[in-house]
């Protein structure tokens, strides 16, 4: 118990470096490709932190011999998007309210409107199409839903790059190029793509590792507290596997780059509800009810509220934001009950 108190510790510490290293290469990346900060937040930075949460049920549904194994595969495909639409969006607010006392910024959130609402209109339609459709129609739906889902993420992706964004702004100097090893043709402040790529490669890494390290040690930290494993998939796992997304949120928040900071969270919701949805769909029986249809429900409910707000007031407000996070310890109070 005491040794996986502190390989949790271990791996967060991990985790959090890597984010840190991750964020710092895709900005370069992105500044050296030219690319918006929509395209940076929501495609790169969102698909690559979503790795741990997509690996841990990949994993889970693919032991086909064991049913119980599935149906936390799924639990745990469904907790990604809950996890993201309310403690998210909670720390996006949380972290708002930090740099305004910190930083002595105004208390607002300065991200792209039209980004967001793009982000979570894309999100809202195609989960909800993978809930309610099989549930509707039935097992015969599943694999059209999947390919949906997949086609629909491709478009997504093209209308991401097309549309209207900013470039990215005040970026640091890769961080590979501050290490005590010098290399004398480097100079300082340069972002080769070669070296931000490897930075990228090596954070995510060290991320994927970090995330299982803790969630296998998070999950025996929760069997010695006598937590039932159906409670470990909804509600604590996406906890653990969603923790680049958050890091790398909260990291560019509080620098100031919101629209970074927003689309990653985001962009991390429409690639949960697309890609890992559609390996639940075609792989698994995918009977969703109960405490995992009620995430799916409060997870959709959260986007709702956020879109509506951004879309009558024109903006983005802390408070707001942190409403997720009462959605998310509602939930949490009746999954403890019940179990």
């Amino acid at each position: 118990m005491f040794a996986s108190v502190c390989f949790l510790i271990f791996s967060l510490g991990l985790i959090l470096l890597a984010a840190e290293g991750f964020t710092n290469g895709i900005e370069l990346v992105g500044r050296r490709l030219s690319f918006s900060q929509a395209v940076v937040g929501s495609i790169l930075a969102a698909v690559g932190t979503a790795l741990p949460e997509t690996i841990l049920p990949l994993v889970a549904i693919l032991s086909k011999n064991n049913t119980h194994a599935q149906a936390i595969g799924v639990g745990a495909i469904l907790g990604a998007p809950f996890m993201l639409a309310t403690v998210g969006f909670f720390l996006i607010g949380v972290s708002a309210v930090i740099a305004c006392r910190k930083n002595g910024r105004a208390l607002e959130i300065r991200a792209e409107v039209g980004t967001i609402k793009r982000d979570l209109t894309f999100f809202l339609s195609m989960y909800s199409a993978a809930i309610l459709i099989p549930m509707i129609m039935g097992p015969s739906a599943k694999v059209p839903v999947a390919l949906l889902l997949l086609v629909g993420y491709a478009f997504y992706v093209w209308q991401t790059v097309q549309g209207e964004s900013a470039g990215l702004e005040h970026f640091e100097s890769l961080h590979f190029v501050k290490l005590p090893v010098r290399f004398g043709w480097l100079e300082e402040g340069a972002y080769l793509l070669p070296f931000a790529a490897a930075q990228i490669l090596c954070a995510l890494a060290v991320m994927v590792i970090g995330a299982q390290v803790f969630v296998k040690h998070l999950g025996v930290v929760s069997a010695a507290c006598g937590f039932d494993p159906l409670l470990f998939a909804l509600l604590i796992a996406p906890v653990a596997t969603e923790l680049p997304e958050k890091f790398n949120t909260v990291t560019w928040m509080l620098k100031g780059k919101d629209t970074l900071a927003v689309g990653n969270m985001t962009g991390a919701m429409v690639f949960q509800a697309t890609f890992p949805v559609s390996i639940g769909l075609l792989l698994t029986s995918w009977d969703v009810h109960g405490l995992a249809l009620m995430s799916a429900i409060l997870a959709i409910l959260s986007a709702a509220v956020v879109l509506g707000f951004v879309t009558f007031h024109k903006k983005m407000a802390p408070g707001m934001m942190m409403f997720g996070g009462l959605l998310y310890a509602v939930y949490a109070v009746i999954v403890m009950r019940q179990h």
